[in-house]
């Protein structure tokens, strides 16, 4: 039963001029190939609907009956969910309305069509699913970003809705055929570039916002590097739907899309639940400025060359533990922090004052980053460690010999 007749009749109105507008067209196919584990790969034709609709887009767009569709959708106060999150590419709220529903809806109803000869069941099935989602009492968000770098034998709960998880065969290319040229390369191939990292919410039918997921992603990125010291990264975009319907492909936050240089690292249990916390306790850099400092200045050496990749590892530690000491005094706060015996420390000190970083220097201020986080009140723990260096009470105590 429809809930908007008048919906429906300006929606179809616009289609059938469309598809008129359209018809014969040649529209472009996607050859995509499935690789199985026994036998031969598995090849598909997809049409490439979504991108030819998006090149006539300022010809259809032109069309009476768009403008007649996006002055019912205007009074449609659900509809606003799409428009936010096509905001940035549209000059207008009308240009949004057009380009997160009409165009889509266009896709839609074309792509069951196989091409643009009408057919009045594949709009019908289109516009229930469209209604479904616009008058719900509850929608289902899920942003999907590819992961290359690290491989797991499970899927990781990150908490907040965001989990990492095996790619399923076709999953992103049947929503977006248009996705081959935008994966990294080899991904759904090499053993550590086989998962996705998805976040899912449930968004209430009063709410118009979509979730920030290249934030949160680019956040999760962070704590898996911080917990298994990989060379990982995810993107280089955001796939994102609503209701099993695509709203839009975004980009991800650079410094999260860029693969490091390094190794690739498997994920196991003991890493997925630290990088779970830390994910959570990253939030306490909006509050400590230094903290901040530090995480930014870690990442950023990730991608750096000598003698920078030292200068910033040196700011890090610095940002994390110096204080109004200086290098020196972070340099013995960490040697505290993360080893028991006094050769240690002291082969630590003598490695974090070097003039280039060791990759042994480079990794303990990853951990006395991940210790930090964890321990949650930065400036209470720099007050302990300096407790510890005068003897007045223990060292604070360290799980890294479990996580490292």
């Amino acid at each position: 039963m429809l809930r908007a007749p008048h919906l429906y009749e300006s929606l179809r109105a616009f289609c059938l001029a469309a598809f008129a507008a359209e018809r014969g067209a040649q529209v472009p196919f996607a050859f995509e190939e499935h690789t199985t584990r026994e036998g031969p790969s598995l090849y598909e034709y997809r049409p490439l609907v979504r991108g030819f609709v998006e090149e006539q887009a300022p010809t259809l767009r032109r069309l009476p009956d768009a403008r007649n569709a996006i002055e019912d959708l205007k009074r449609e106060p659900t509809a606003a969910i799409f428009a936010r999150a096509h905001a940035g590419l549209a000059q207008t709220n009308e240009d949004a309305l057009f380009r997160s529903i009409l165009l889509p809806m266009l896709t839609w109803t074309a792509e069951r069509c196989g091409g643009f000869d009408w057919r009045d069941d594949a709009f019908d099935a289109a516009y229930a699913d469209l209604e479904h989602t616009l008058y719900g009492s509850a929608r289902t968000y899920v942003a999907l970003a590819p992961v290359v770098g690290l491989s797991s034998s499970s899927d990781a709960d990150l908490g907040d809705g965001l989990r990492l998880r095996p790619v399923a065969s076709g999953e992103i290319s049947q929503l977006w055929p248009e996705a081959q040229g935008l994966m990294p390369p080899e991904f759904g191939r090499d053993f550590d570039r086989l998962l996705v990292l998805e976040l899912r919410r449930e968004l209430g039918a009063d709410e118009s916002e979509p979730p920030d997921a290249a934030a949160e992603l680019a956040d999760a990125v962070s704590a898996l590097r911080l917990a298994t010291a990989g060379a990982i990264a995810a993107g280089p975009v955001v796939f994102e739907r609503l209701d099993f319907r695509p709203l839009r492909i975004a980009p991800l936050l650079p410094i999260a899309a860029t693969q490091p240089r390094g190794e690739s690292t498997r994920l196991d249990k003991v890493r997925a639940a630290l990088a779970a916390e830390l994910r959570g306790r990253l939030v306490l850099a909006d509050s400590d400025r230094e903290l901040g400092e530090a995480l930014d200045r870690w990442e950023l050496s990730l991608f750096s060359e000598e003698p920078f990749r030292s200068a910033q590892v040196r700011e890090a530690i610095g940002c994390l533990l110096g204080g109004d000491g200086g290098p020196w005094a972070a340099a013995m706060r960490a040697a505290v922090l993360l080893t028991e015996k006094t050769q240690e420390r002291a082969d630590l000190v003598a490695a974090l004052r070097e003039e280039r970083l060791g990759r042994a220097a480079r990794d303990a201020v990853r951990q006395a980053l991940v210790e930090t986080l964890r321990h949650g009140a930065r400036a209470q723990l720099v007050e302990a460690l300096d407790d510890t260096l005068l003897g007045l009470r223990p060292r604070p105590q360290s799980a890294l010999r479990v996580v490292a």
